[in-house]
């Protein structure tokens, strides 16, 4: 059995088509984390820049380093290349020093002639500062965008936007929690949670229902429990192996899908402010290594989210000459081999497939861990 997917055009005619039907403008947005609810409140359709996986290295990436990261380079080149040039600007989150030194370099550079924004979040943990500070940024970043496609806001399009949001992550969260019920394979999970990379938040709702409705009453997925962890699930290929060798994702940690659903506090509901309630919903998020320097922090929700989903092992899936992400590699490792949970280390570039070495590791890891469960 599998599960209707929602069926769209190509990112380029989406967005076409959403421009044409709704009035809506779009922006790129380079990883990882960003206040989609203002674009939303303010109609515009965000639209990520994620590499993309295996684009050629044009001029643009001759003019960094050698040793930037793949997400980096390949979307430098994607950029230069004109292959963005359909939307009407570009979001630069603070991710990591190679993103957001992007955000000086493309308009420098002269092939990008239209709007840049940036967004910078704070650092660590939640304290009073550090909501003070995101309110500000967040402010500064509804008057730039204002001021750059003559739209206003309003807490009345703000109050919708975060419900809207807050309902895809709600659906989002049962169908992890409810995984064993899910009729689809990880592939099929994993292509319809990421179509929400490009999707207005309505049409994503949508799909995400159809996936809800078509969960069972009774499990219907075996395999070895798995929790994984990364930036972001490509080559898609290792999902498939995954699955096909005999495991399954039972919890996430993906920063392109798991580390951005919110877990909002009860407190919030009492917030009045929907600009105040998008800093609460910004400072749930799971830990990051983006947005935060407590590994313990990170180390302790990795533990909890294992427990929780009964996960036998890990796939920690990082992107080459990533820093944020492999200062934390040891002690996470460490941590999970001291509770007798195995850790499988993956390091890849953005390619389209997976190697037949890789493809070995990942199988042989599976066949472990089922040695393990008997």
């Amino acid at each position: 059995m599998h599960t209707p997917m929602l069926t769209t055009p190509s990112r380029k005619e989406y967005i076409l088509q959403q421009k044409r039907g709704h009035n809506r403008l779009s922006v790129a947005v380079l990883p990882v984390h960003y206040p989609k609810e203002i674009l939303t409140a303010l109609d515009i359709l965000s639209v990520e820049i994620w590499g993309p996986p295996g684009f050629t290295s044009g001029a643009g990436a001759s003019r960094v380093q050698a040793y930037i990261c793949s997400i980096a380079r390949n979307a430098m080149s994607f950029i230069e290349a004109g292959k963005a040039d359909v939307v009407d600007g570009l979001v630069f989150p603070h991710t990591c020093d190679s993103l957001q030194g992007l955000a000086t370099l493309m308009p420098d550079w002269g092939s990008w002639k239209k709007p840049v924004f940036r967004f910078q979040h704070p650092r660590g943990p939640e304290r009073a500062e550090a909501r003070s500070y995101l309110k500000s940024e967040l402010q500064a970043f509804i008057s730039a965008l204002e001021k750059a496609f003559d739209r206003v806001m309003s807490a009345d399009r703000l109050a919708r936007a975060l419900a809207l949001h807050g309902e895809a992550d709600g659906l989002k969260r049962e169908l992890f929690a409810k995984r064993r019920y899910y009729p689809g394979s990880d592939i099929e999970l994993y292509r319809m949670l990421r179509q929400g990379e490009f999707l207005w938040i309505e049409d994503e709702i949508a799909g995400l229902k159809r996936a809800v409705d078509s969960l069972s009453t009774a499990p219907v997925q075996e395999g070895i429990p798995l929790l994984v962890s990364g930036y972001v699930p490509e080559p898609m290929a290792v999902i498939e192996t995954l699955y096909s060798a005999g495991g399954l994702i039972v919890a996430d940690d993906y920063a392109a899908i798991g580390r951005r659903i919110a877990a909002i506090p009860d407190s919030a509901t009492a917030q009045t402010d929907p600009l105040e309630q998008v800093v609460t919903r910004y400072l749930s998020y799971p830990p990051c290594p983006t947005r935060s320097h407590d590994t313990s922090a990170r180390i302790a929700y990795l533990l909890s989210r294992a427990r929780e989903s009964g996960a036998k092992g890990v796939l920690m899936h990082e992107i080459k000459f990533c820093e944020p992400a492999f200062f934390d590699v040891p002690l996470i490792k460490k941590a999970f081999e001291t509770q007798g949970v195995p850790v499988l280390l993956l390091e890849s570039e953005l390619e389209k497939t997976v190697s037949s070495q890789t493809s070995t590791r990942i199988e042989a890891f599976i066949e472990m861990l089922k040695g393990k469960s008997k």
